[in-house]
């Protein structure tokens, strides 16, 4: 376990590259590892959770070699894999790499770290069973563990909810189209999360394969026995962790840019900048990078309904600390389904420094300004609570110390490194990799 210790920070000035998007690269990836022949990928994350994408490919017989700035892909039809697979604590590969898995000709078995009572994956393993591909959860000795009999995914009519995870939509759209006979699923309730879905879709469409997008996501219809062709592609810079550089700008009263951000992706946690601007920070959109300038008097309080942004609830509740006046998140239930239950890892967190903070079942309610305070903070073991609080302490009082800190190598391992480059007060946070 490594602590970060953060001091209050008054001004951040300078530039840095946004980190690439996990989303992408996790999704482009497996696009390329389905594919008939040689992709590229420029620029792609390397992270724990690329890592175990990477991993999951290659023992579905993928392979993959990384150089200084991309990674070569030549893809395979999936092969049953020889030994475990271990997804480590990526909730995405585990969800994409069952279907996957399914399309294999003998069975596979993958591993999981972390609760999958908090992380579920049983609506997943119905949908598929519906589609003639069978998989169970079983835990054994002490490991959460899916095994998928392989054999192939039938096809037919299927339906998952919306409203758990978007990425048992994303996986279901990677394996259908390998499928024996037409797929046609249906979303059984409002689909949230819905544009990390339609990346998936964009990936796709880079591969030539299609499906038949009915409404906002109610019903996909997707052709069987398709075939991805190989398809070359940079990962854009990602939004939902260069949102935690933007609110530290914007707290701080300070001009930050941060390069390689393209507004035109499907990221929805680009939002991050209309939330900035509804709360007064002044900002700028650049062809290929976004400027904060945190020049107001105060930060106005905000009013977010979290479901289709869920992972910008960490940043926005310390953003609600700094406003003048009553915030409200709403629509958050699925943060309780995160790395860590996100709703009471944040309240009970921000009250250790001071917070005047309210939770209800799907929502956090702040009353600011909140004279923040150092505090001993607990990650949870969880990324965005370790970035939320590196942001919340740059405003506290005195010096804030975030315990097992090095939980950011699961989506940004160079957050830290990024903050001190623009200014930031910190002690250790060495996670580059």
């Amino acid at each position: 376990m490594v602590n970060v210790i953060i001091k209050k920070t008054e001004k951040l000035n300078g530039e840095v590259c946004a980190s690439p998007s996990k989303s992408y690269t996790q999704r482009m990836l497996i696009a390329d590892a389905l594919s008939n022949g040689t992709s590229k990928i420029s620029n792609p994350l390397l992270s724990e959770d690329t890592q175990a994408t990477l991993r999951a490919v290659r023992a579905l017989g993928a392979e993959a070699v990384l150089e200084e700035g991309y990674w070569t892909v030549t893809g395979a039809v999936p092969k049953n894999a020889k030994e475990p697979i271990d997804c480590g604590e990526s909730g995405a590969t585990l969800r994409f790499m069952i279907p996957v898995a399914a399309l294999a000709p003998d069975p596979s078995t993958l591993l999981f770290k972390g609760s999958l009572e908090r992380r579920p994956i049983e609506p997943l393993l119905q949908s598929l069973d519906g589609l003639g591909a069978k998989a169970r959860y079983k835990k054994v000795g002490g490991k959460e563990t899916v095994f998928v009999d392989g054999g192939g995914i039938l096809g037919g009519e299927t339906s998952i909810p919306g409203n758990i995870s978007s990425q048992f939509v994303s996986g279901l759209m990677f394996a259908c189209p390998m499928a024996k006979v037409d797929t046609e699923i249906t979303v059984s309730s409002p689909l949230e999360s819905v544009d990390y879905v339609k990346i998936t879709q964009e990936v796709l469409e880079k591969h030539d394969v299609r499906g038949v997008i009915y409404g906002n996501f109610e019903r996909i219809e997707i052709a069987a026995n398709q075939t991805y062709i190989p398809s070359d592609g940079k990962v854009p810079g990602d939004f939902s962790s260069a949102a935690f550089l933007l609110a530290a700008a914007a707290i701080t009263n300070s001009k930050v840019q941060i390069n390689n951000l393209d507004y035109k992706t499907n990221q929805g946690d680009k939002a991050i900048l209309g939330i900035l601007k509804q709360m007064g920070a002044e900002g700028k959109v650049c062809e290929n990078s976004v400027e904060i300038s945190g020049t107001c008097d105060s930060l106005e309080p905000l009013n977010v309904d979290a479901k289709n942004m869920p992972d910008l609830v960490p940043v926005c509740a310390v953003l609600a600390c700094f406003a003048n006046g009553t915030s409200q998140i709403t629509g958050a239930q699925r943060l309780r389904l995160k790395e860590s239950d996100r709703l009471s890892s944040l309240n009970t967190e921000l009250r250790k420094m001071g917070a005047k903070i309210e939770m209800g079942p799907d929502s956090l309610t702040v009353k600011g300004p909140c004279a923040l305070h150092d505090a001993v903070i607990d990650s949870h073991n969880d990324h965005r609570i370790a970035m939320a609080f590196a942001v919340a302490a740059l405003g506290a009082r005195g010096e804030t110390t975030i315990r097992n800190a090095e939980c950011v190598r699961k989506s940004y391992p160079q957050f830290f490194t990024h903050l001190k480059q623009l200014g930031a007060e910190i002690v250790g946070g060495k996670f580059d990799r």
